[in-house]
């Protein structure tokens, strides 16, 4: 049996992991999309380190893009098999995969304008990894199963859901793999929730397992509790609206981050702090994943389903509104009156969030509040790094506006939060490999497992094979 590493290898995006048995079969664990716009990203996301048609199952932990992205690719390729996820999951790939395959073509088409822009004679266009078409075409593959049972994929191979606490839907896999008189478990964490966080219900630790691929995102660090984030959100808030008379812009993806924004200004709403200010969820694939959560109460955590008792919408107050139309959109960013955007992507690399960020970072009243991991080479990710100018659209802006970071917003589990949910793997597992994770923080994770008892743990590379039993 062998553990191949395809993606998110010492990166945080593209997750994409093979398990390949004795007998041949092919288990794929998800299959995401390389972001963060670096030169690197076009030739990873074209290439496969197994050909699609030899794969034989698809097992998705959850819906994100990094995780779920290349799946029309993979299909439209040759893969042939079932794609396995929850219900939750199913349920937002419908929507996010159709949304990518929308942006797939039209950064395709942009990017071949200003090719030929350059050179008229220039003839190495590209094409789309996939178009919409595919998208509805992949979907027919997908089987949604519950948490907590087993499912046989065949005579040999089971799989397990358990709630990650990540995203809606989210889950970390358990594989199970009769061969001969022995049974041997691999698991995946897909990526690690975070407990007492809003919304979702608290991630629940995985069963024991031999081997497991663990996700590292942050490994170096410890977020701040939820008081403090709920303290700090207002004060940001307040000074951004109503001293400085700007508009606080937050990229947010529509995924899960966006409505849990949006659930927090809900209780500051309620609780009559919020300053009287509009605020604009600026995400069409946000508008469409909220009406999602609203479908999906079984995740919810008891505190939601308690608040839902007296205020049985979360997800919309008096003075919030969700912006569908470019030309709304577009008239934000002529609107001088302070007011709260948050808009996707949350790297700031793609769609309306480009736009604000393009027409307010110049303006010193105004605030920008990155919540989550950005890639390096996103705006997201410049901006983190305390970068003076961004160049967008083709000009270079310069950034007046305060930049304010609050990463306990993350979905992604603090060194640990990581930790207490493997901490019963201590006993059984004999290996653990970091992946999703850019090297550091993996390498002050992996001292921080061997402070805490865990022993051998690896770190792949992209590419990288291990042999997990040699018969």
């Amino acid at each position: 049996m062998k553990l191949k590493f395809c993606g998110a290898a010492r990166n945080v995006t593209g997750s994409n992991h093979v398990l390949i048995l004795d007998n041949g079969t092919k288990i794929m664990l998800d299959c995401g999309l390389y972001q963060g716009n670096s030169k690197g990203d076009w030739p990873k996301n074209n290439r496969w380190f197994i050909p699609p048609s030899e794969v034989d199952f698809l097992v998705l932990s959850h819906a994100h893009i990094d995780h779920s992205g290349r799946i029309p690719q993979l299909v439209k390729n040759g893969f042939k098999g079932k794609i396995l996820c929850t219900h939750a999951t199913l349920s937002l790939a419908s929507i996010m995969l159709l949304d990518s395959a929308f942006i797939q073509e039209k950064e395709v088409e942009q990017w071949n304008k200003r090719q030929i822009k350059k050179n008229p004679r220039f003839s190495d266009l590209r094409v789309p990894l996939y178009t919409v078409e595919d998208a509805q075409d992949c979907l027919e593959q997908f089987i949604s199963i519950g948490y907590e049972s087993w499912f046989d994929l065949d005579n040999q191979v089971s799989i397990f859901f358990r709630d990650a606490g990540h995203i809606l839907g989210s889950a970390s896999v358990t594989i199970k793999v009769k061969e001969g008189e022995k049974t041997r478990t691999i698991g995946f964490t897909g990526d690690i929730g975070r407990p007492n966080r809003p919304i979702l219900k608290d991630p629940i630790p995985m069963p024991n397992v031999d081997y497991l691929i663990c996700e590292s995102t942050y490994g170096d660090r410890l977020h701040n509790s939820a008081p403090e984030e709920f303290e700090k959100f207002l004060h940001i808030i307040k000074r951004t609206c109503l001293e400085k008379k700007g508009k606080l812009i937050i990229p947010a993806f529509s995924i899960g981050r966006t409505q849990e924004i949006v659930y927090i200004l809900d209780q500051m709403e309620n609780q009559g702090i919020l300053p009287r200010i509009p605020v604009y969820v600026d995400s069409p694939l946000a508008i469409d994943a909220t009406d999602i959560f609203r479908a999906h109460p079984e995740c919810f955590d008891k505190e939601l389903h308690r608040y839902m008792l007296q205020d049985p919408n979360p997800f919309g107050f008096r003075n919030l509104k969700f912006v569908s139309s470019a030309e709304e959109s577009k008239s934000l960013n002529t609107n001088s009156n302070p007011c709260i955007i948050i808009s996707a992507s949350g790297m700031g690399n793609a769609g309306r969030v480009k736009h604000h960020l393009f027409n307010n970072l110049s303006h010193p009243k105004n605030t920008v509040l990155i919540v989550g991991y950005c890639s390096p080479e996103t705006p997201g990710g410049q901006l983190r790094a305390g970068k003076s100018s961004l160049r967008m659209y083709g000009e270079e802006v310069l950034v007046k506006a305060d930049i304010e970071i609050m990463d306990s917003f993350s979905a992604h589990g603090d060194k640990k939060e990581m930790l207490d949910f493997i901490s019963n793997q201590k006993n059984s597992v004999q290996t653990i490999f970091l992946v999703h994770g850019e090297i550091e923080p993996q390498s002050a994770f992996k001292d921080y497992l061997h402070e805490n008892g865990f022993n051998k743990i690896e770190i792949p590379h992209e590419g990288q094979e291990y042999i997990l039993y040699d018969h």
